[in-house]
């Protein structure tokens, strides 16, 4: 054959080197790329804590930081330690050689091969078990910071009589680090088996023994390793029984022992325990005994009995002694579990009372003065009237409000009033021209709130307390600028050379130019490109309109911010704003939470707060969707000025140890409760993703005795949304009402139950949401008796679209091509009954947005479909209108007055209120707007003459 090397036979081939030129080129290359993605992760490092240092919380950012590094490097080592010292010790340990097998032979080549690498494959091989252990280490952060600075709950578990912190700080750290040493231990074995059968220790196919003494001793310490450490699992399991999830068909979701792990399982892992000790000490003995009969068959007797002891047993034990009674095995941990349940929610304290659901009174006549005492029925649906916001004090298209408005009380006149509130914030994709500049430089923030009643609305249209550009009302001077809020998802860049645009009024532009401190200085040129890396935006580097004094803002949403300084909170799904002491706030109500307490049931928070305006609007959503707790405590207040974007946390709940050791993890990122000014107390409220928890969880345990609660009998579900087709929840509702038993309205948050499976009501549930009050955060439920039915919601809304002068109406506002929008049905108890009130908006088919036309109103069966709220209480309670409204469109009389100028302008009101409802039926909404305004100045014309008339003795009789 010819020789292809070259020779006699053939030319050589021979491959050039590459020439000097295209070596210095690739090193030059490879030299870039490697500083390259260098500078990528420095510039992320770096952004960062420019970032927090911004917001002066780099304490939070060190302490992390710190943190992650120490596991990773503590725990990288002693993983590369362990499998490094094994891989030595078995080549240390390796047999001299001597005659060779076949089986040696073939392995031969594979030592001389990595011989002259052995170092190098050593520590390739730690390295990167080292380095996936570190990682995985520093992503335990939190479980380290809470067990090294845990802080007692002074509440022990009904089965260890532990302390509750043990379960939530201390058994978490110690089953990572059981989970940390099996991985040891299992890494480690592999590695000493391989070494030990690559130098001639073990053999598979060779004749004689298998193992050397050495390797025999070698794998059998590590062997009784790994069971010492599954002797340790048995242990630690006992307690993991106590926050152990499991289905159980009474209950459903459910967490902690049962009777069958009281009494099968706790045993049957103390047993297996001890079976284990033993196993381990005699694979131990192994160094000396250097035979493998006795530890295989402890090993086995292990295997045989956590089958027969650990699995057989316990499924005979609920066989044949749970489900022939299993009320009564049961009931006694069903009743740790419903305390543990309500004490871990803090529903303990919910009162639960039962209410009749039908007035006692025979004269609902004189009910009617009492509506107004009952409750401040708020008609304007901050769900709804967001277009309405949009369409008349938008102002300019580059400003937007959020899809759903807030609802804040503000006081006028020394009295409280329920308020609709939203910020005109910027909205990018309005702008008339998109470019680099504009988006980032030029209009850099919104300006200014806009603030309605929310229990009046005149000619369909909210009443401003707060309105215009620049705004002016009744919430007096405030820094009107909005840089942080919820729509302001992108970077801008101000304080530098370019101008921005503050707002547009009749004389044009008005610029300005950002006066606050924050945000990062990008005068430095490695500040620079570190963000032109971090953003992928290469102009922010060279760009001329970047120069002395320039800063870039980011990470400008609030609920962003406070996730950001503060990573181990949950954060509510709905941030509101306020008007504080001169300035706008966000605020941000923010939860610490736990999956260890013993015997509370899980919940998924993502599921149980969501609702009819979660399934629409992703910005209600809470933080953390997918955590699974069961500890749950809105223990921080958090604030975010929407001018500087200064972020600030309020220590809320004083008792709640996770947020104190949370707050000795991260000493100084907290304010204690004293120092929340009482301008900034009157806007704190209850939050709502924690009540939507709370009533979840309120369906079953509700419920207090353990034989009811099996039973199932008084299971309560939330109801769907009635206005909203989606099949979601109901959400719940702020507005300010009084509960039996109370003297005075308070601001409160309610919902209302429907028994499983119906629709009729079963209960209704208010919490007091006024912080600052001693009552805040008493939840109260009012129980109806299940011997009769009241009207759900559901069965309410279906009864206002059945009747058929209310259908007719309906459908002739839908007339063209007019659109019917309900807005929150509103439950409100009243003298033993329960009021339902529901606004209805029409969109026009020339208008964008929605106008109150009508309010829907029942009580006692008796509905009411009127154009505004108080016809349609007088309609219901069978109550005269006050002198001067016009008459009922179904009865076409007018009022009548003895005096000619009083009676004049009656019949003027009466001939626009004819009008419109002739402009109603059209629909022309521009001729029914002129119409009420006919009417409203009528009406007062009217008034005054009989004032005149009263004072000068010439009234009527």
């Amino acid at each position: 054959m010819p020789d292809r090397g070259g020779g006699p036979t053939g030319p050589r081939i021979t491959v050039g080197r590459p020439s000097r030129r295209a070596r210095t080129l690739l090193l030059t290359l490879g030299v870039l790329a490697a500083l390259g993605m260098a500078f990528t992760m420095f510039a992320g490092f770096w952004t960062d804590w420019l970032w927090y240092r911004s917001v002066h919380y780099s304490s939070v950012f060190t302490t992390t930081l710190w943190t992650k590094t120490g596991l990773f490097f503590v725990f990288g080592l002693l993983m590369a330690t362990a499998v490094g010292f094994n891989i030595w010790l078995a080549h240390r340990l390796r047999p001299p050689l001597s005659a060779m097998s076949m089986e040696q032979q073939s392995l031969d080549r594979y030592r001389m091969g990595i011989a002259p690498y052995k170092r190098w494959l050593l520590f390739g091989i730690t390295a990167l078990v080292g380095l996936i252990a570190g990682a995985s280490a520093a992503g335990q952060w939190r479980t380290w910071l809470m067990w090294v600075n845990g802080v007692p709950f002074h509440q022990k578990d009904p089965q260890f009589h532990l302390d509750v912190s043990f379960y939530a700080f201390d058994l978490p750290w110690y089953r990572f680090l059981l989970g940390f040493g099996f991985a040891t231990a299992i890494l480690s074995l592999i590695a000493a088996a391989l070494t030990h059968y690559l130098y001639g220790g073990l053999r598979v196919t060779s004749p004689g023994a298998r193992a050397t003494a050495a390797a025999t001793g070698h794998l059998s310490v590590l062997l009784g390793v790994f069971v010492a450490l599954k002797a340790v699992a048995y242990w630690l399991d006992r307690y993991g029984l106590a926050v152990k999830s499991s289905d159980f068909k009474a209950t459903g979701n459910w967490t902690g022992l049962r009777y069958v792990d009281a009494n099968a399982y706790l045993p049957a892992k103390t047993i297996l325990f001890c079976i284990a000790v033993i196993c381990a000490l005699l694979f131990f003995a192994t160094l000396w005994r250097r035979t493998w009969q006795l530890p295989v068959i402890g090993f086995g007797l292990m295997v045989l009995s956590a089958i027969l002891i650990g699995g057989l047993y316990p499924a005979i034990v609920q066989k044949f002694q749970v489900q022939p009674n299993e009320q009564a095995k049961e009931a006694p941990y069903v009743q740790k579990n419903i305390k543990a349940t309500r004490e871990a929610y803090g529903i303990d304290d919910a009162q639960v009372s039962e209410y009749a659901g039908k007035s006692s009174t025979k004269d609902k006549t004189t009910l009617r003065d009492g509506v107004g005492k009952a409750a401040s029925l708020r008609i304007l649906d901050p769900n709804i009237v967001s277009p309405t916001f949009q369409q008349l004090q938008q102002m300019r298209n580059y400003y937007g409000f959020p899809t759903n408005l807030d609802v804040d009380r503000y006081t006028k006149d020394g009295k409280d009033q329920d308020t609709v509130i939203g910020l005109r914030e910027l909205n990018l994709d309005g702008l008339p021209k998109k470019n680099w500049i504009n988006n980032h430089f030029r209009y850099t923030h919104g300006y200014g709130v806009v603030a309605a009643k929310g229990t009046e609305a005149e000619d369909g249209r909210p009443v401003f307390t707060e309105s215009d550009l620049p705004s002016t009302g009744d919430l007096g001077t405030y820094q009107q600028r909005v840089y942080y809020g919820e729509k302001t998802t992108t970077y801008s860049i101000v304080g530098g050379p370019q101008k921005e645009i503050d707002y547009s009024d009749d004389d044009g532009e008005k610029m300005t130019s950002y006066r606050g401190k924050s945000g990062v200085s990008l005068s430095s040129p490695v500040n620079r490109a570190a963000y032109a890396v971090a953003f992928g935006e290469p102009q922010i580097l060279y760009s001329g309109a970047i120069g002395e004094g320039s800063r870039i803002l980011y990470n400008r949403t609030p609920k962003e911010r406070v996730e950001a300084v503060a990573p181990w909170l949950t954060i509510d799904g709905d941030a509101y704003p306020a008007v504080v002491d001169g300035h706008i706030q966000w605020i941000v109500d923010a939860y610490t939470t736990t999956n260890g307490y013993p015997y509370a049931s899980r919940t998924t928070l993502g599921d149980t707060t969501a609702d009819s305006l979660t399934a629409t609007n992703d910005n209600r959503a809470v933080v953390a969707q997918q955590n699974q707790v069961n500890y749950i405590r809105n223990s921080v207040k958090a604030t975010v000025d929407a001018y500087t974007g200064e972020v600030k946390l309020y220590q809320w709940d004083t008792k709640d140890p996770v947020l104190k050791t949370w707050m000795k993890a991260f000493p100084g990122t907290v304010k204690p409760r004293g120092a929340i000014s009482g301008s900034l107390m009157a806007h704190l409220r209850y939050p709502q993703d924690l009540f939507k928890v709370q009533r979840e969880l309120l369906t079953r345990y509700h419920v207090t005795d353990a034989q009811t609660f099996l039973t199932g009998s008084e299971v309560w579900q939330v109801p769907d949304d009635p206005t909203n087709k989606s099949g979601n929840a109901v959400p719940p509702y702020y507005l300010s009402m009084k509960m039996p038993g109370q003297t005075s309205q308070a601001f409160s948050l309610s919902t209302t139950f429907t028994p499983n499976g119906r629709y009729n009501l079963s209960a209704f549930m208010s919490v007091d949401a006024e912080a600052g009050t001693s009552d805040y955060g008493k939840i109260s439920i009012l129980k109806l008796p299940t011997s009769t039915t009241v009207d759900g919601p559901k069965q309410v809304q279906s009864q206002f679209n059945s009747e058929q002068k209310i259908a007719e109406s309906i459908k002739l506002l839908k007339g063209g091509d007019s659109d019917i929008e309900y807005g929150n049905l509103l439950t409100v108890p009243l003298d033993g009954g329960l009021l339902y009130a529901e606004p209805v908006y029409v969109r026009g088919g020339g208008l964008k947005y929605p106008l109150l036309r009508k309010v829907l109103v029942t009580y006692e069966g008796k509905t009411a479909f009127e154009n505004t709220l108080d016809d349609a209480l007088n309609v219901v309670f069978g109550a005269k209108p006050s002198t001067g409204t016009p008459p009922d469109e179904n009865t076409g009389t007018p009022p009548t007055s003895g005096n000619p100028t009083v009676q004049e302008a009656l019949q003027d009101a009466q001939k626009a209120f004819d009008a419109g409802q002739e402009a109603l039926k059209k629909p022309d909404w521009e001729a029914y707007a002129k119409a009420q305004q006919d009417l409203e100045d009528a009406l007062k014309r009217a008034e005054a003459a009989q004032s005149k008339a009263d004072k000068t003795g010439g009234g009527s009789g």
